[in-house]
Formats: structure tokens, C-alpha cells, sequence
């Protein structure tokens, strides 16, 4: 007999032979990612929320949201841990999920290659929205590992992109899941979940494109397919979580925070994204002619840091989250409160000052940015001199740095040169 003829178009049914694909599998891998992929838009929308875009136009890095921003309201300085938490889990679940993405995609690529395009209108539906699915995915994930590698290889800036991308692909989930979730959980529940898996026989024939009409032999079976899946977000998830604790874990972290060595020890050891150098900080700038300029209803007050240091000082534990994922533990802040410095610069005492922070960094997103009046009002916002009783590290910000509780890192501004309060907008 023969041999059947050998079927060279991704179109034809026949050319997708492998005899794991099938509804069940998809369906399964679908239902995993349907509960990971929420928590990602919601804690990526925090994080925008985290930013005060709607305090001024130096924080709003989507201006053209429009409607997009109806959720955003003013983000608060309590828990102090919350940003950490919050991106942490948008970081970590992100890159855990990516085998479960990669094997998604894998089971349905049959459907992206079938034809005709539309046998009707639903059949339409579901295929653009698997078209804006499959597309936004790649470009969501892809973005993201490149920001947290602080790697920018896409056109334009990645705020803008990876906001209205989130939007783009959470608006085509949806979308999917009211046409598909009803099948997927009757699939899951006709087959069950381990009768399926110990069956290495293929899923029955269907004509919705994902079983074979002649399946090549297995060369593995479902329970290892999973299985390596499993193991794959498992190393991702080991070699990521750790950089948002410290000890042990840290060690484990070879992906993050964003592939760099960790600073060394002592009390300025903790992690930074921005060096000095990088930021183009000279010792001449941050040396003894340093002043910094704080200006208010008052008038203008210039402070060189031994004045800074003969006011009233406070300690504040708090930790450095950055939007890469990365965050550090509590460390011991001492410098002098925001809402004193406002009050030196003529604010009353009940009124609610926001402030505009510059820093001497002369090029770069967030070399100036905004405070809203909430978090110069907390008494652990401060402009910090110290940390874990020693002066500021160039690195972290000498001769003075921004700490606020719950801020993203961006916000905790370093090589601090002026303070302008009442200055927003």
C-alpha cells in the first residue's frame, strides 16, 4: 500500500499531526491562564494608578488615555508594602505563565492557519478575537521580560505601548471567553481530567481543527507534556520570585532584578536600577556647592545638606519597589519629613501642599515628577539623607533622595535639587 501523500499546506487539516492537540488539552490550558492573566491586567492597572498620572502631566506617560483612565483614583501611602506587592505579583505570575502561554498557542495553531477565514458570523467573531488574542499576548509578555531587562528593543516608550496593548488584549480575551467558555468547561467535564490524562490514545476526531484526522504516533504522552510545562514555569517562578525578598531567595533570582549583580553588602547594599555614572551625577555636582532650593507660597529657602541635617530628623522603615518587579526589604530611611520642608517653604500647617520634585539628573523619565499632598502629608515621607545609619551612597541618591511609602521607585526621586510645593500642575 502506498503512503499517504505527504500534506505540505498548514491550512489542511492533515498538517498538524501531533496527537496530544485537541479540545481537552486547550481547554485545560486555557482554565490556567483564564486565572493568571486577570491578576496580571488588574495589578498592571494598579501600577499605572500608582503613578498620580491624573496629579500632572510629568507623571502621565499615556496622556491620551481618554476614557481608559476611569478607573484611577488618588493612590494611597497605606499599606507601605502595597506597590511591592502589588507589581511584585504583576512580575512574577507574568513570567511564570510564559510556558503556559507558549503551549496555548501551540495547541491552537491549527486554528490560525485554517480555512476559510469565516464560515459565518460567529466563526468571525472567534477569529479576530483569537487573532487580537494571540497578538496581544506576544506583545504584553514579549514587552514586559524586555522592560524588566530594562532592554527597550520596540519602537516608542513602553508605558504607552504596554497600556494600551493591555487593553487591546484584555478587550480580546474577553471577548473569547464569552465565545469559547461554556465548550471549554463541557470538554473538561465530558473527558474529565484524569481519565484524559492517562489516555494516550488522541482525543476523538472533531472538524474544529485541533485533532488530527491522522495522528502521527505520540513521542510523548499528556500527563509529560504537562508535565514539562509545569516544570517550566517552575524554574521561571524560582528564579524570579526571589526579587521581592531578600536572604536566600535573592540568590535565586538569575532573571531578575533585571539580570544584573546584586550591589554588595553593607548599608547601602541593597538594590538600584540607576547609577550615579549612568545618570550622568558628577561628584563636583553633589559635592559642598550642592544646595538644594525649596520654594513655596513663602518664598525660596536654599539648604546646603549640614542644614539639612541640623533640622528636626525622623526615621521611616520602608522599601524600594521598582516597576521591573524588583523591590528591596525595609530599609532605615533618616532625613527630614516632607511636610516639615513644606512648612518651611510657607505652606500652612492644614493645608494639603502637593509638591514638584527635580533631581540634578539632567536627561530620562521621572528626572522631575509630582508627590500628591497624601504623601507629603505622611509623616514617613521624607527627604532622606541617610539609610541604615550611613550617608547615602552616590548610587542611592547623596546628598539627598525621596522616600515615600508605597510609591513606585520612580517616584523616590534621587540627587534631589529642588523642591517646589504647590508647584503641580
Amino acid at each position: 500500500m502506498p503512503p499517504a501523500p505527504r500534506i505540505t499546506s498548514p491550512a489542511r487539516p492533515g498538517f498538524w499531526r501531533s496527537p496530544l492537540r485537541g479540545p481537552w488539552l486547550t481547554s485545560l490550558l486555557g482554565v490556567v491562564l483564564l486565572a493568571g492573566i486577570p491578576v496580571l491586567f488588574v495589578t498592571g492597572l494598579l501600577s499605572y494608578a500608582a503613578y498620580n498620572p491624573n496629579l500632572s502631566p510629568l507623571n502621565d506617560k499615556t496622556p491620551d488615555k481618554g476614557l481608559l483612565g476611569f478607573y484611577l483614583f488618588d493612590w494611597p501611602t497605606d499599606p507601605h508594602w502595597l506597590y511591592r506587592l502589588s507589581q511584585g505579583l504583576h512580575v512574577t505570575v507574568g513570567i511564570t505563565l510564559i510556558p503556559v502561554l507558549l503551549a496555548k498557542l501551540w495547541s491552537v495553531i491549527p486554528k490560525l492557519f485554517a480555512l476559510p477565514p469565516a464560515r459565518s458570523v460567529g466563526h468571525a467573531l472567534e477569529r479576530l478575537s483569537l487573532l487580537l488574542l494571540v497578538g496581544g499576548a506576544l506583545f504584553e509578555f514579549a514587552t514586559g521580560v524586555l522592560n524588566v531587562q530594562l532592554e527597550y528593543l520596540f519602537p516608542g516608550s513602553f508605558y504607552p505601548l504596554h497600556f494600551y496593548g493591555a487593553w487591546v488584549f484584555f478587550a480580546a480575551l474577553v471577548a473569547h471567553v464569552a465565545l469559547r467558555l461554556l465548550a471549554a468547561v463541557r470538554v473538561l467535564r465530558e473527558q474529565g481530567f484524569r481519565a484524559r490524562l492517562r489516555d494516550p490514545r488522541p482525543e476523538p476526531y472533531e472538524d474544529g481543527g485541533l485533532v488530527s484526522p491522522r495522528p502521527a504516533e505520540p513521542t510523548v504522552s499528556r500527563r509529560g507534556a504537562l508535565g514539562m510545562v509545569g516544570a517550566g514555569s517552575a524554574l521561571l517562578f524560582v528564579t524570579t520570585a526571589g526579587q521581592s525578598f531578600d536572604g536566600p531567595l535573592r540568590r535565586t533570582a538569575l532573571l531578575a532584578p533585571h539580570g544584573g549583580a546584586e550591589p554588595g553588602s553593607g548599608p547601602n547594599g541593597f538594590q538600584t536600577n540607576k547609577t550615579a555614572a549612568r545618570a550622568g551625577i558628577a561628584a563636583a555636582d553633589t559635592g559642598e556647592a550642592w544646595r538644594l532650593v525649596v520654594e513655596g507660597p513663602g518664598g525660596v529657602v536654599r539648604l546646603s545638606r549640614d542644614q539639612l541635617l541640623r533640622l528636626p530628623l525622623h526615621d521611616a522603615a520602608l522599601p524600594i519597589a521598582c516597576v521591573e518587579g524588583w523591590s528591596t526589604s525595609d530599609q532605615r530611611w533618616r532625613g527630614v519629613r516632607l511636610r516639615d520642608l513644606a512648612v518651611l517653604a510657607g505652606a500652612d500647617a492644614g493645608a494639603e501642599p502637593d509638591v514638584l520634585v527635580e533631581s540634578l539628573q539632567l536627561r530620562g523619565a521621572f528626572r522631575r515628577a509630582a508627590l500628591r499632598d497624601n504623601q507629603v502629608r505622611d509623616p514617613r515621607s521624607l527627604l532622606a539623607l541617610r539609610v541604615n545609619g550611613e550617608d547615602l551612597s552616590p548610587d542611592h541618591g547623596y546628598p539627598a533622595r525621596i522616600i515615600v511609602p508605597a510609591a513606585p521607585g520612580v517616584l523616590s526621586t534621587k540627587w534631589v535639587s529642588r523642591l517646589t510645593f504647590g508647584g503641580v500642575r
